[in-house]
């Protein structure tokens, strides 16, 4: 018998062909998809768990390409700053202040965030990662952690030698697990040196790990880069030798036509984080520039003191709409694309081709909506639907790696009401 059955519902694959199964079901054994197709064409040698869809969309588990998961305990600390201000005034100070069990309570409160809204994969650079990661694997999530490294003394790690060291421990502890990644996480080319740059691409090379860095996120970036070294800032990562197939960027707003060439040549991946750069006024990437290129975009909502939620179908609205109003075009950003930003595109931004999609041989990632509610009623086309309706509180189940994580609408596996209230005891401290 197979682990998990998933019946009675609309599937949108997001396989290469765009494939929809109007009544359909999904069989997972061992965290994989073993067979998906019509009901009427199911294999008879059934499941040990059923979870019924109740007629609603089955689709792949959501993808967020960029946060700062415990950034839940800054939500709403300082808003309506631009990004510097935002960030050396308020975000920094109050990072002197975190723990490692406030950030693992914070990850904790995070994934109680992106399991309730659909989201199955993260990528978290933060500080005290191996506590990021405890959480992600004890909530069942699938993540890619690093602990950010920057010039000066962490509140983490102290010495930047320290979190270099902590950074090659953490990849070589979840080298063979099944949902958790390590990579090298240095945060930015203005908080990081050159020298700290190599160092950070020599431990990639040596641990066949990613890079993952905030790049090109304002032009206030872009210009104090080009004072300080001569160049923009994606060339002055390729002058060090890290731009290739292991860079994963996040932002990408302050980009040429010669950079999303660049990127496409090497391999680059991009994380799209539309409503933190609205919110901090940070300007709006070249999406549909960087699509028509190759480049891998995947969706990100960024941390919670910058957007201030982890719900990446809210995420897919704004995406979809912030890029028609900037280019007064319609037609840009169509819904399939940005649903494929969450799913299939996502995953080739976590470097795999078996996540985001529901096949056979995928990984067992996947989440049902409701759509029997007056506002998805009625539903012409259901990837509209989603793009354009539906939010994270739509969200019925959620299923990462084979297993139920959340079913009709109640945690599996968290306590919920211990969770929330170990959080808001860690957040009380952080503004000193």
């Amino acid at each position: 018998m197979h682990d998990l059955l998933v019946k009675n519902g609309a599937i949108l694959t997001m396989d290469r062909h765009g494939t929809q199964i109007e009544k359909g079901s999904v069989l997972i054994s061992e965290g994989r998809i073993a067979w998906c197709g019509p009901e009427k064409d199911q294999p008879a040698d059934g499941a040990s768990r059923e979870l019924d869809a109740g007629g609603g969309l089955i689709l792949p588990g959501l993808i967020n390409s960029h946060t700062h998961a415990a950034m839940t305990l800054l939500r709403g600390l300082a808003d309506d700053l631009p990004l510097e201000t935002w960030l050396t005034d308020h975000i920094f100070p109050a990072e002197q202040n975190l723990t490692a069990e406030a950030v693992y309570w914070g990850s904790m409160l995070a994934a109680l965030e992106m399991i309730r809204n659909g989201v199955t994969s993260f990528c978290d650079m933060y500080l005290f990662a191996p506590q990021a990661a405890r959480a992600a694997d004890q909530a069942g999530l699938r993540a890619v952690i690093g602990e950010v490294i920057y010039d000066f003394p962490s509140p983490s790690y102290g010495e930047l030698e320290n979190g270099f060291a902590l950074t090659r421990e953490l990849i070589r502890n979840y080298k063979d697990h099944p949902r958790i990644t390590g990579a090298v996480m240095p945060h930015a080319t203005y908080t990081c040196s050159p020298p700290l740059l190599e160092k950070a691409g020599q431990i990639c090379g040596d641990l066949d790990a990613d890079m993952n860095i905030h790049l090109a996120e304002t032009k206030v970036e872009t210009q104090g880069i080009v004072e300080k070294y001569g160049k923009r800032p994606l060339e002055h990562l390729k002058g060090l030798g890290l731009v290739n197939n292991r860079l994963w960027i996040d932002h990408g707003v302050d980009l040429n036509h010669q950079e999303i060439e660049l990127l496409a040549e090497a391999g680059v991946r991009v994380a799209h984080c539309p409503e933190s750069n609205m919110k901090l006024a940070s300007g709006v990437a070249p999406l549909d520039e960087m699509l028509a290129r190759g480049v891998a975009v995947g969706l990100g909502t960024d941390g919670c003191a910058s957007n201030n939620d982890l719900d990446l179908l809210g995420e897919m609205d704004s995406c979809a709409k912030l890029h028609k109003a900037h280019k007064l075009d319609p037609t840009a950003a169509p819904a399939e694309k940005v649903l494929s930003l969450a799913t299939s595109l996502g995953g080739r931004v976590f470097g795999h081709d078996d996540l985001g999609r529901i096949e056979p041989g995928a990984l067992a990632d996947l989440i049902v909506v409701d759509t029997d509610t007056p506002h998805m009623t009625p539903m012409y086309n259901p990837v509209s639907q989603l793009i354009y309706v539906a939010r994270g509180s739509d969200v019925r189940h959620t299923v990462c790696h084979g297993k139920v994580l959340m079913q009709d609408r109640k945690f599996t596996e968290l306590d919920e009401a211990e969770i929330t209230a170990k959080a808001l005891e860690y957040a009380v401290g952080l503004r000193g």
